[in-house]
């Protein structure tokens, strides 16, 4: 079935709060995120006695007060709004208006605040869908319009994936908008773990479904798009059969954001929710946590931040690590292991992004290569090379020099990606390709021949991989990821420079490495923070680590502004 549509109001914390690392001012202030129905939703309702995953018994619906006491409150928004009709009433979506003779309205599969889903019949060949037909006359104020016409141009631009439930139209009449969807029958992931034996899947069967989640978030990120609420509930198999594709749908948290840019808003659930979404910080990094929350549940049945209360799991997502001593995990591979540590690691720069995480050997054990698609991370990356100094430029390709294949895996596959003829270099139109093609917006060739040549240190109009480790690099991750290795590899690149091994770079030192000819000295300038003539080894580091620090976020499309919630 096709959740129903829901809204989650976002929660406040008071603004002197905002800049703090949060875990002493949790109490009282933390929100409590909404699921659908008003109420929290089904995968974070912590079970006081025990963490092992359940899903707890629908309540029935009712006429609560606190119904009564919402229906209220949106009465006096429409008088505060100005008038007595909706705004959805108001609106001409520009959707076409023949939805009745196209459609058969059949048995109703779910509801929400603002609408019900059902499943229909196309009248003109047979076919069963999703409608989700939502009510105009609840969309009080114009942001709930936005909200409605944000999440179908989201459904727009995700058409076509394979792993994405599939969206066939929209129409509009007097009172409603409905939404035609692709019809999927299988059920939720949530309630195909809870029916396997002690709630988890085999290694094997994990990896499987890891990968086409990845697949959702790197597309939603190339489109400069954050899903915002990965969970199980949020993921539908097409059909009953065991090998049934999996489908990311209820996109009615999911926003695009503009490059450099963080949500300050906290929305989704809390057993999923990220640590600098906590911290109203949050950008596409979250999907990834999020996706490593569910891989954890997957492969041993429970959660990993767990408490009787949500303001007790938001403190375990801010300060603890998860389990990985417990049963069954000693039977689970290092692999694995590795895996699911490196999605859930609280600093969002060190944690791998989507593309990233499809490289790995756990995730790609049985997948295709060239189904990994390219990393918004690494465009940005790309982008930034060519702002960079000439100095910071040498010093990413010397320590691009000291990285062992092993470590390159993940940005080999992305070089792969990008040489389509697979002659061993990127080419001008395949940059142009790359840049332009799978991304909401269009680069100018001038730009792409500009970026070209920064990362083309040999000047032979090609980039070549080791060109392209030099740009790509994330050098965040690899302090962080492992620190003694960091510290080797870092200080191996210095060595490139630093000749006569006397601890320094001097400026003729720099001038025999790089070749270049005139004053070298606003190069050394740069680097030499105690401006005592000469790089030293933490100076250098320090110049490397700047390179993490100024990559930007994913894009934006033209012509779509962000919304904020109700």
């Amino acid at each position: 079935m096709i959740p129903p549509t829901r809204h989650i109001h976002p929660a406040w914390i008071p603004p002197q709060h905002l800049d703090t690392d949060l875990p002493a001012q949790i109490d009282g202030y933390l929100p409590k995120p909404r699921g659908r129905r008003g109420r929290a939703s089904r995968g974070s309702r912590p079970r006081p006695q025990q963490q092992e995953l359940q899903r707890k018994p629908r309540r029935p619906e009712a006429d609560t007060s606190k119904d009564r006491n919402r229906r209220q409150r949106d009465r006096e928004r429409v008088k505060r709004a100005g008038g007595l009709i909706p705004c959805g009433k108001r609106t001409n979506f520009g959707y076409a208006r023949d939805f009745e003779s196209k459609y058969t309205i059949g048995k109703l599969l779910g509801h929400g605040q603002f609408g019900y889903t059902f499943v229909a019949t196309d009248k003109a060949n047979g076919d069963r869908v999703a409608v989700k037909r939502i009510d105009k006359n609840k969309m009080i104020l114009p942001i709930a319009v936005e909200d409605v016409k944000r999440e179908i141009k989201i459904l727009q631009a995700l058409a076509g994936h394979e792993n994405v439930v599939q969206f066939h139209n929209a129409f509009e009449d007097e009172s409603y908008v409905y939404i035609v969807m692709e019809l999927c029958e299988g059920g939720e992931l949530l309630d195909r773990i809870l029916a396997k034996k002690d709630s988890r899947y085999s290694e094997k069967d994990a990896a499987i479904v890891v990968r086409q989640m990845l697949k959702v978030a790197a597309e939603c990120h190339l489109q400069g798009l954050v899903h915002r609420d990965m969970k199980p509930e949020n993921f539908l198999f097409k059909s009953t059969k065991e090998n049934s594709p999996l489908k990311a749908t209820d996109f009615g948290l999911s926003d695009f954001i503009k490059p450099g840019k963080k949500f300050q808003d906290i929305v989704g659930s809390a057993y999923y929710v990220a640590p600098e979404v906590l911290k109203r910080r949050s950008g596409p990094e979250s999907d990834v946590w999020s996706i490593g929350v569910i891989t954890y549940i997957l492969l041993c049945g429970r959660r990993p931040f767990w408490d009787k209360t949500e303001d007790g799991i938001f403190k375990e997502v801010l300060r603890n690590k998860p389990d990985f001593r417990r049963k069954p995990w000693p039977s689970i591979s290092t692999s694995a292991k590795d895996f699911v540590k490196m999605l859930l690691v609280k600093d969002p720069r060190a944690r791998l992004t989507a593309a990233q995480a499809l490289s790995h050997p756990w995730v790609r054990e049985g997948g295709d290569a060239l189904e990994i698609p390219l990393d918004i991370s690494v465009l940005n990356n790309m982008r930034q090379f060519v702002k960079y100094s000439r100095l910071k430029q040498f010093a990413l390709r010397a320590l691009a020099s000291t990285l062992d294949p092993e470590e390159l895996a993940d940005i080999r596959d992305q070089f792969n990606a990008i040489d389509v003829d697979r002659s061993g270099s990127i080419s001008l139109e395949e940059m142009r390709h790359a840049l332009a093609k799978d991304l909401p917006w269009r680069m100018k060739e001038p730009r792409v021949l500009e970026i070209l040549q920064a990362i083309d240190s040999n000047t032979d109009g090609l980039v070549d991989f080791d060109e392209f480790v030099a740009a790509t690099l994330h050098v965040h991750q690899l302090e962080k990821h492992d620190s003694e290795k960091w510290l080797s590899r870092s200080q191996a690149a210095f060595e490139k420079f630093d000749f006569d091994r006397d601890g320094f770079i001097t400026s003729e030192e720099l001038r025999m490495h790089t070749g270049l000819k005139g004053s070298i000295d606003p190069l050394l300038d740069e680097a030499d923070i105690d401006k005592d003539g000469k790089i030293s080894l933490s100076e250098f580091r320090r110049l490397l680590r700047t390179a993490s620090m100024s990559s930007g976020n994913v894009p934006s499309p033209s012509g779509v502004q962000k919304s904020r919630k109700l």
